[in-house]
C-alpha cells in the first residue's frame, strides 16, 4: 500500500550530515521509500493514505549494530567487585567474565534464551531501532554456538526487527580447551564455521583480538576461513591494548573494527583504505571505567566512518538503551550529536553491510523510521534516559507495540 507521511520534518543523515528537509513528505510504497522531499514539491499521490505526524522530526530507523543479546544469567556479582577494584582481567583470570555466561548461556534451552532476548530487543525496538546485529560467542562448541544464532534467526522471524547474525565463535577460550588456544581456533575453522554457514545461520564472523583473548596469528587463520566461506568479517581490536587488530581487520577489508582505543594512527589510516567502519562502544567505556580515549581525532583526519553501539552484553555493558550510547558518545568522546547520530544510522548500517538499503532517509531504501516528538534532532543525544515520545515504522507499517508485545 501506497502511503503519504507529512506535517514533518526530515533528518535524512544522507552522507553522514542531518541533511534536513523541513516540511518534509516520505512517499512509501509497501516497504521501501519512493520519495522524499520537502511538500512543496512533492508528486501527485492521488488516494493513498495520508498519514499525519504532527509536526514530528524523522531520522532513519536506528541500528545497534554491536549487540550480544542473546546470552543466559547475568553478572552483576562481577559489577560490584569491579567497583571494589578487581579488574576485568583478574575476573576473567580465575573463571568469571565471559567463562561465567558460557556456563549460564549452555545451561540455558534455546526457548528460554529467545524469551529473555526478546524482552531485550523489544526494549530498544520502542525507542526507534529497528535494525541490530545479535552476536554468539558465550556457546563456545557447535551445539551451543547454533542455539544462540538460532535464537538470532527467531528474533528476526518474531518480531519487526532487521537482525544480522554474527558468528564470535573466537570470543573466548572455553574451558575444555584451557591452554588449547590453537587447537580451539582449529576446531573454529575446521568444524564449527563450517557447520554454522552450511545451516544459513551465519552473516559475519567476528573474532576477539587481544591478550586476554586470541592472537593475531589465531584471528587471521578466522579470518581466512570466514574468506573461503564467503562471509565478510569484524573484529573485536584495540580495546585493552594496541595488537594492531584493526590493521589486520582492514586487510580482510572488514565490515567494522570495533571497541578501538589503542588503536594508532596506522590503524586508522589502513581502516581508511579499507573503507572499514569504526565501531565505538562508550557503554563498556563507562562500565569498565576506562581512560584511554578512542583516537577520535585520527579517526576524523582520515575520514573514517564511526558507528556507535550499545555492545549490550551481561559482563561489560549492560546497556538497554541505544539512545543513552548517543549521549555517551558526546560526553565521553567528544562526538557531536550530528556524528552521533549518524553513528546510529548510516555509519552502523554500514558496519552491518546494509548501507545500499538501511541508514538514511532516501528513495529506494527501507520504509524505516522514527517519527520523534522533539524540537531538533539534537534532542536525541541530549536528554539522559526516559521514554522520548516516537512513532516507530518499519517496513512502512506503523508498529503497533500492544501486539506484538
Amino acid at each position: 500500500m501506497k502511503k503519504r507521511w507529512q506535517h514533518c520534518h526530515a533528518a535524512t543523515m544522507s552522507g553522514g550530515k542531518y541533511s534536513v528537509i523541513e516540511d518534509a513528505v516520505i512517499l512509501t510504497d509497501g516497504a521501501c521509500i519512493e520519495w522524499i522531499g520537502p511538500r512543496a514539491a512533492a508528486p501527485e499521490t492521488g488516494d493513498c493514505e495520508r498519514v499525519d505526524l504532527g509536526g514530528a522530526w524523522v531520522t532513519p530507523g536506528l541500528i545497534d549494530c554491536h549487540t550480544h543479546l542473546v546470552f543466559g544469567g547475568d553478572r552483576s556479582g562481577e559489577f560490584e567487585e569491579r567497583l571494589q577494584g578487581v579488574s576485568y582481567a583478574e575476573i576473567a583470570a580465575r573463571g568469571g567474565g565471559i567463562a561465567s555466561t558460557v556456563r549460564a548461556t549452555r545451561e540455558a534451552s534455546e526457548d528460554a534464551l529467545f524469551d529473555t532476548a526478546k524482552a531485550r530487543a523489544l526494549g530498544l525496538l520502542r525507542e526507534g531501532v529497528t535494525a541490530l546485529e545479535v552476536k554468539s560467542g558465550y556457546g563456545l562448541d557447535l551445539t551451543n554456538e547454533r542455539k544462540m544464532l538460532a535464537v538470532a534467526r527467531r528474533l528476526g522471524e518474531a518480531l519487526p526487527l532487521t537482525v544480522r547474525a554474527t558468528c564470535l565463535a573466537a570470543h573466548a577460550l572455553p574451558p575444555e580447551y584451557a591452554n588449547r588456544a590453537d587447537d580451539y581456533i582449529a576446531y573454529v575453522c575446521d568444524e564449527m564455521l563450517p557447520a554454522l554457514v552450511a545451516d544459513g545461520l551465519v552473516d559475519a564472523v567476528d573474532a576477539f583480538c587481544e591478550h586476554i583473548a586470541f592472537s593475531t596469528q589465531q584471528v587471521e587463520r578466522v579470518f581466512r576461513c570466514a574468506r573461503d566461506l564467503g562471509v565478510p568479517v569484524k573484529l573485536h581490536a584495540e580495546q585493552l591494548s594496541s595488537l594492531h587488530g584493526s590493521t589486520l581487520a582492514a586487510r580482510y577489508r572488514a565490515l567494522s573494527a570495533d571497541h578501538l582505543e589503542y588503536m594508532t594512527e596506522d590503524d586508522a589510516a589502513a581502516m581508511a583504505q579499507a573503507g572499514t567502519v569504526a565501531v565505538l562502544l562508550p557503554g563498556a567505556f563507562y562500565m569498565l571505567r576506562e581512560t584511554q580515549l578512542p583516537p577520535i581525532d585520527a579517526l576524523r583526519r582520515h575520514h573514517v566512518p564511526i558507528a556507535l553501539a550499545s555492545d549490550l552484553n551481561p559482563g561489560t555493558s549492560p546497556a538497554l538503551s541505544l539512545r543513552m550510547m548517543l549521549n555517551m558518545g558526546c560526553t565521553l568522546f567528544r562526538m557531536t550529536p550530528e556524528e552521533a547520530l549518524a553513528g546510529v544510522t548510516i555509519h552502523a548500517a554500514k558496519a552491518l553491510g546494509l548501507q545500499s538499503t538501511h541508514g538514511s532517509l532516501e528513495a529506494g531504501k527501507a520504509a524505516d523510521f522514527v517519527a520523534w516528538r522533539i524540537g531538533r534532532p539534537a534532542e536525541l543525544s541530549y536528554w539522559l534516559g526516559g521514554a522520548l515520545p516516537n512513532r516507530v515504522v518499519r517496513g512502512g507499517v506503523e508498529i503497533d507495540f500492544a501486539r506484538i508485545a
